[in-house]
């Protein structure tokens, strides 16, 4: 009879504590790299995983802002703006590479305007101090330039295609949707340097707050394994089309425009994602992409102090998942 009082007693403990704990929460917005995130939630993956997720649809910058606030235990970002987040006070850790930017990142030139040599002396609108800031930066250090040879305009990212159809600036740098909008908005535009030119640029990842990666690890591990079964699932021939279809209605256009943001974004599985993790200079590595991102965050005086950047990756997670 004790016995069995006891099983009962420790059966409702533990259905009191499943009750009571609260799923991960995670922050994610309109990008392929992230949007994909929306196949597990469709296909049950996390359940399938034995780990409580709850995902929350954001604009990108509420999003940071929403983890900042402690109200979300994890955000996707890209790993400059992880380290921007980080400065303000809201320290992350990068446990997963998503993907990285394949020209879905832009500078797109009014009619007439067929490389970068063109805008030299003319106005670019851009948002100072973003990653497309960096991005347009680094194509005009390779023809030459430097930004002292343009004008830059400062413009939200989300307001572009309207400035470069206004005739404002001569070009823009955004990213997709913004890029594709200013591409179908001004006929005669084009896309005359992007992401797909500098590989590694822009990594797009999954960023956990340090208590929460502390307190709830082996969740965040199953979390790490759950993206691997995305990518599977988006890149198996018999499901593909499925995966751009939940995609495609997570932001409310169709699957064979959505296919097109998917062709300019190089979503990684953890063995594609892997040499990334290797500690190196450059761009070919998380490690050398973020330290680029904080010393132009510094010189642009996004924040004043240098980052410790290895202290915002942890990349033993995927290596788990990889064995």
């Amino acid at each position: 009879m004790k016995k069995t009082l006891l099983s009962a007693l420790f059966a409702g403990l533990a259905l009191t504590q499943s009750v009571s704990a609260e799923p991960l929460k995670i922050g994610y917005s309109d990008w392929p790299g992230w949007v994909a995130w929306e196949i597990a939630v469709e296909k049950k993956m996390f359940e399938k995983e034995g780990v409580e997720v709850q995902f929350e649809w954001f604009d990108y910058v509420a999003s940071m802002e929403a983890f900042a606030a402690g109200q979300l235990d994890a955000v996707t970002m890209t790993n400059g703006d992880a380290l921007v987040t980080g400065s303000s006070g809201a320290p992350n850790v990068m446990i997963l590479i998503n993907d990285y930017s394949n020209g879905n990142d832009m500078v797109v030139g009014a009619p007439g305007i067929k490389s970068l040599k063109d805008l030299k002396g003319k106005k670019i609108g851009v948002e100072i101090g973003f990653v497309e800031h960096l991005l347009l930066l680094n194509g005009l250090k390779k023809y030459g330039m430097t930004e002292k040879d343009v004008e830059l305009v400062n413009v939200p990212t989300n307001e572009t295609p309207q400035v470069l159809a206004s005739g404002q600036v001569d070009a823009i740098v955004a990213w997709q949707p913004n890029s594709g909008q200013a591409l179908n908005l001004v006929p005669g535009s084009g896309r005359v340097y992007s992401s797909a030119d500098e590989p590694g640029l822009i990594y797009d990842v999954l960023a956990v707050s340090p208590t929460s990666l502390a307190q709830h690890r082996g969740d965040w591990q199953k979390v790490v394994k759950v993206w691997d079964d995305v990518v599977a699932y988006l890149n198996d021939p018999a499901t593909h089309n499925e995966a751009v279809a939940i995609m495609a209605a997570r932001v409310g256009v169709t699957p064979a425009e959505y296919q097109a943001f998917l062709d300019g974004t190089r979503i990684l599985s953890i063995r594609e994602a892997m040499p990334f993790t290797k500690k190196a200079d450059g761009f070919a590595s998380l490690y050398g992409s973020s330290k680029i991102a904080d010393e132009f965050n510094v010189n642009n005086k996004v924040y004043e102090q240098p980052q410790n950047v290895d202290s915002y990756i942890d990349t033993s997670l995927m290596s788990a998942v990889h064995k």
